[in-house]
């Protein structure tokens, strides 16, 4: 059974989280209230890859938050991360299930209600979806979706889904009630001045959005 919580979901990004770099960013988001973990950087090759993602996984001993890999499955393996992510233009998700095992968590980049419906929940545990604004963090992302499309690719997954997209706090309460599962997030904690404080914001929208769900279910019933 692969347990995980999309909650709140860290994208790494080396550029911004340069001033006090990718691993203690990641210690601070978690302590905050981050439950997934996702390093990622386009320029860095496997074995640079290695050594953050090991730095990394030493980091979030301890903490129930998941380390997981983007793009790159053979960096995945030899970190011991406790998934990969995968886009739409990268290896198939059954070639991607096969290197990691069935143990580890497999998630998939969607970017519209179709790729989302064709996902194989035998094969991927979790859709990104998305994405819901434009952002600097992915230069070459698809069309923004808003959260109306949003709300259409979560409907159409037969998996559980993250949002990400240039979402910041002001955004949780909409990612939610269309949806997601969780918020993912790149420039909200990356880069800010304190990103354990980043974190606690948004974790506790996510808690207050949640709360109230809960209260209004228990009124209607």
């Amino acid at each position: 059974m692969r347990c995980f919580d999309l909650s709140l979901y860290l994208v790494l990004d080396p550029g911004l989280c340069a001033g006090i770099g990718m691993v203690e960013t990641a210690r601070a988001a978690v302590v905050g209230g981050v439950t997934m973990v996702q390093l990622r950087d386009k320029e860095a090759d496997t074995k640079r890859l290695i050594e953050t993602g090991r730095a990394l996984k030493e980091a979030l001993a301890g903490t129930n938050a998941k380390l997981i890999v983007n793009d790159d499955v053979t960096a995945a393996v030899a970190i011991g991360a406790d998934g990969l992510h995968i886009g739409q233009d990268d290896m198939t998700v059954a070639e991607a299930r096969a290197r990691i095992g069935a143990d580890a968590i497999l998630g998939l980049s969607v970017e519209t209600p179709e790729l989302a419906a064709a996902v194989d929940p035998a094969l991927v545990d979790y859709i990104g979806a998305g994405p819901v604004f434009a952002t600097p963090t992915k230069p070459n992302h698809k069309q923004p979706v808003g959260f109306d499309g949003l709300a259409r690719q979560i409907a159409a997954s037969p998996v559980p889904a993250v949002a990400i997209g240039g979402l910041k706090v002001i955004h949780v309460a909409q990612a939610m009630a269309a949806g997601a599962r969780g918020v993912a997030v790149v420039s909200a904690i990356c880069g800010q001045p304190d990103p354990e404080t980043a974190a606690r914001a948004l974790a506790a929208e996510i808690r207050i959005f949640r709360s109230r769900r809960s209260e209004n279910g228990f009124h209607k019933g």
